[in-house]
């Protein structure tokens, strides 16, 4: 056992996390569930996403079985809608192709969507007991740091000296209680933003902190213009109904219903004469919406449009027409149910 992992697995014995919802558990299910979750997410909001997802859908047959409609609308608000899409089809394969049960070594699991090397790990080491190594965004941090990594992790070059570095401290026992230790000290100690030194178990080898330079390590992602984008989202009213559009599975918010969507200039009866045979009674435009993504940024001019009473109201096919209570608890993103909610208590 290496001094690094042995100072790792004595501190999360006394300091660690040890009461997370899917600790304490071997079922893969839960497991794999939690790091899909945890992918870009933080443990807070994590929670209570995997509480109501697994009363939903206890077992991966479960989830196997269900529409993607109510996948995603249980992970609306938690973004990234990728990962639930990713979740629901590898849940058909695993039951179709394994039986409903899962592979037990990283390179299978990794064969699944929405895998990597990384989660893939993760998921043998704590269902399995298998011995491999993690690199996600906080053991980067802690690794970068205590070897003193120069570069930014998301290039290749850095990225490969730290998957060798993190392969050489695995430890050949207690790899569950290394690994775990890894995650927590990263999430809790040796954090991007003023990092306790002082309380890390590693402080005293760690070479970022004896050159006095903890803030450089990693070198942060090359900064570029965030490109700023801008949309038209229709809130069509008809008796207490409001118009969903399904969008295309691929994409922003594949497969999620939202609003029907105009470029800011364009007239909103156009549209509705256009797509619904029927005209508006009004169209009052409300504040600009900002919502950030990873690559840029969507300011959303959102549009109240009441539809005349008498005036015929079909719908396409991947529309619906619903009560505004019930498409604020579909699965639209989380600006949607914004839009939507404010209606409702206006």
């Amino acid at each position: 056992m290496s001094l690094l992992s042995g100072r790792l697995i004595r501190w999360q014995v006394r300091y660690g996390r040890h009461d997370l919802p899917w600790q304490r558990t071997r079922d893969p299910y839960r497991i794999w569930l939690s790091e899909v979750m945890l992918q870009q997410t933080q443990v807070a909001t994590v929670i209570p996403y995997y509480e109501r997802f697994l009363a939903r859908f206890p077992d991966v047959k479960a989830l196997a079985g269900a529409q993607l409609d109510d996948v995603l609308a249980l992970w609306s608000g938690l973004g990234y809608y990728s990962r639930a899409r990713n979740l629901h089809a590898a849940a058909q394969i695993l039951v179709e192709s394994w039986g409903g049960r899962f592979p037990r070594t990283r390179k299978a699991l990794a064969s699944l969507p929405g895998l990597g090397r990384s989660t893939a790990a993760a998921i043998a080491v704590f269902a399995f007991g298998e011995r491999e190594a993690i690199l996600d965004g906080n053991v980067k941090r802690v690794l970068a740091r205590h070897f003193a990594v120069r570069g930014y992790p998301g290039e290749k070059r850095v990225e490969k000296r730290l998957w060798i570095l993190a392969e050489t401290q695995v430890p050949a026992s207690r790899i569950e209680r290394y690994t775990q230790a890894l995650m927590d000290l990263g999430a809790g100690v040796c954090t991007r933003a003023r990092p306790a030194c002082p309380r890390c178990p590693l402080r005293a080898s760690c070479k970022a902190r004896s050159e006095g330079k903890v803030q450089a390590y990693p070198r942060p992602r090359p900064r570029k213009p965030v490109p700023l984008k801008k949309t038209a989202m229709l809130l069509l009213l008809r008796d207490g109904e409001v118009l969903l559009e399904k969008r295309s599975p691929v994409g922003l918010w594949g497969g999620l219903w939202c609003l029907p969507e105009i470029s800011p200039g364009a007239d909103p009866r156009d549209y509705c004469r256009r797509r619904l045979g029927a005209r508006l009674a009004s169209a009052k435009r409300l504040p600009v919406l900002r919502h950030g993504f990873t690559h840029f940024t969507l300011n959303i001019t959102p549009v109240v449009c009441r539809v005349a009473s008498a005036s015929p109201c079909a719908s396409e096919p991947g529309q619906v027409w619903l009560p505004l209570d019930e498409a604020a608890e579909a699965a639209v993103p989380a600006p949607v149910r914004k839009l939507l909610n404010s209606l409702q208590t206006a």
